[in-house]
């Protein structure tokens, strides 16, 4: 493992603003990422200027300079079983592909509180919805990408105010109805993450173990500081945990991440595992702007492996 940071900012941050998109937001962030037909896709949240959040779609055939599509990819359905529960706005997707399709978990905000929607895409211009997969509350869902002995695997985000928000993992046999959940990680008294933690991007495989990168959330007297953090989790059995590391991996340092909508944040949804053993990382920066940067694959794992804390 090399001494200097563990992820490398792109020099051109950010990346995408809400003056790269070619109809009224406010903001630009928190988006899931993919390659589709060896181009980069993101899914971007958005805020309106009404506050409301909607999701549009970024392409780029290099993963650092993208051009978004002239309409959102997804606002507030005006289906009955969907609408109801997102009248308040679609935010933070993660894309899992499984064989041919493109599965899209999103948070549906609403009157009723938060839930997770699940919609399915097989060309990044269509989208279907599918169902919504969690009563409230519950945030950042995101689906391991393969079956286990027949199962499907997530990691989710209930809120809870007995104990820390922390990281659960649940089974499905048809991504829509989910249960056995069991808690794999929790946040650390007086530690980086101590306030509350979640899934960040769709969990990597790599030779070790599954990649999960997460985030978390310090409490402090000038607000919360939500920074990036790495564990591995078992390649079989997902919900077997083998490292969470003790140190945080990105931390808000440059100035969009410091101050803008939501001061001192970085927040992923999404990370791209490139042939050469790096990691695209991509990042909501402030809330605000959207940002990326590389790792080593094998810098991550090593990290869980040789500097772990307890994960519950």
């Amino acid at each position: 493992m090399n001494n200097g940071p563990l992820v490398k900012r792109y020099r051109r941050n950010p990346i995408l603003t809400k003056h790269d998109v070619p109809y009224p937001v406010e903001t630009v962030h928190n988006a899931g990422a993919v390659k589709f037909e060896g181009r980069y896709i993101l899914l971007f949240r958005s805020h309106r200027h009404n506050g409301r959040s909607i999701i549009g779609i970024a392409r780029s055939d290099d993963g650092y300079d993208f051009d978004v599509d002239p309409e959102p990819f997804m606002v507030p359905s005006k289906e009955a079983a969907f609408a109801q529960f997102e009248e308040y706005g679609v935010e933070d997707p993660r894309i899992c592909p499984i064989d041919d399709a493109y599965y899209i978990t999103y948070s549906a905000y609403s009157r009723f509180g938060v839930r997770i929607g699940l919609a399915r895409t097989y060309d990044f211009k269509t989208i279907e919805r599918i169902s919504l997969i969690s009563e409230p509350d519950m945030r950042n869902v995101v689906i391991f990408p393969q079956t286990f002995d027949g199962r499907y695997a997530r990691l989710d985000r209930p809120h809870s105010e007995i104990n820390a928000w922390s990281i659960w993992l649940s089974w499905s046999r048809d991504l829509v109805h989910w249960g056995d959940s069991v808690p794999v990680i929790q946040p650390m008294s007086y530690h980086w993450d101590e306030m509350k933690i979640g899934p960040g991007a769709t969990p990597i495989r790599t030779p070790d173990g599954w990649l999960n990168i997460f985030h978390g959330v310090f409490p402090t007297m000038d607000g919360s500081v939500y920074r990036l953090g790495v564990a591995l989790h078992d390649i079989d059995d997902p919900a077997k945990v083998l490292g969470v590391a003790d140190d945080w991996i990105l931390s808000p340092e440059d100035p969009w991440e410091l101050t803008g909508y939501v001061h001192n944040v970085v927040f992923s949804c999404g990370a791209i595992a490139e042939d050469d053993g790096t990691l695209k990382i991509y990042w909501g920066a402030a809330d605000t702007v959207m940002c990326v940067g590389t790792a080593t694959i094998a810098d991550l794992v090593q990290l869980c492996r040789d500097k772990p804390r307890a994960a519950l």
